[in-house]
């Protein structure tokens, strides 16, 4: 895996959730130039991509938010992008957080990361997946970014990377790691029901309640009362 270069553009998945707000400004400090990617595929929790574009428009950084709704009806399957479906609750497990998987999505969205990538003369591609992830869903997991990695590096004539820096990290120690960087998280979203509080009982939510207890520190988002 080549290293990224300071000088040349880089692409970010960003959807506006605590890991990919870490990886964002962690991308900050190796590119002078970033450009933020988020996709809007019919998600529940959409409010994330409020939260990104304020993000972004804060810090100056480049960001298009890129409307894929239409192929809703093909990754419609899962309980983030069909309301009739509960969201689970309750700690990430593959009995519980199955129902959140949504089909290829990361697939899609690095496929269209890397048309972006390439598009600018961009060599180096950032998504947020982490350890934790790994059980639930499998385009997640270390084989799926080498396989990437080798399909983007056939995607051009110019060598082309997918950088997963946080692939062997729990998201306490993303946290950790944005800490470090003085980041302030009450600008990201992590609930899968969307709403206005947190609801504090999703496996997202509990993860990341779990992730700042870890760091000695309270998560300043506020949740609905339990």
């Amino acid at each position: 895996m080549s290293q990224p270069s300071q000088h040349q553009p880089a692409v970010v998945v960003y959807s506006g959730g605590m890991d990919s707000f870490t990886l964002l400004h962690r991308a900050r400090h190796q590119h002078t130039d970033v450009h933020a990617l988020s996709f809007d595929y019919g998600q529940r929790h959409s409010r994330e991509l409020g939260m990104a574009r304020q993000v972004c428009q804060a810090l100056g950084i480049a960001h298009q938010v890129v409307d894929i709704r239409a192929i809703h009806g093909l990754i419609d399957n899962s309980a983030l992008t069909d309301p009739r479906q509960a969201i689970p609750s309750g700690r990430y497990a593959a009995s519980n957080m199955q129902a959140t998987v949504v089909p290829n999505r990361n697939m899609m969205l690095l496929s269209m990361s890397i048309a972006k990538a390439i598009n600018i003369g961009a060599r180096d591609v950032y998504y947020g997946a982490h350890a934790g992830d790994h059980l639930i869903y499998p385009d997640c997991r270390p084989a799926f970014v080498e396989a990437m990695n080798e399909a983007a590096g056939l995607a051009d004539f110019n060598p082309l990377t997918i950088h997963a820096p946080y692939l062997q990290a729990s998201k306490a120690d993303i946290l950790a790691d944005g800490i470090r960087m003085g980041l302030d998280y009450r600008h990201t979203w992590t609930c899968y029901q969307g709403e206005e509080l947190a609801c504090g009982e999703c496996g997202s939510c509990i993860d990341r309640l779990e992730a700042f207890a870890a760091n000695g520190m309270e998560d300043p988002i506020a949740y609905r009362p339990s």
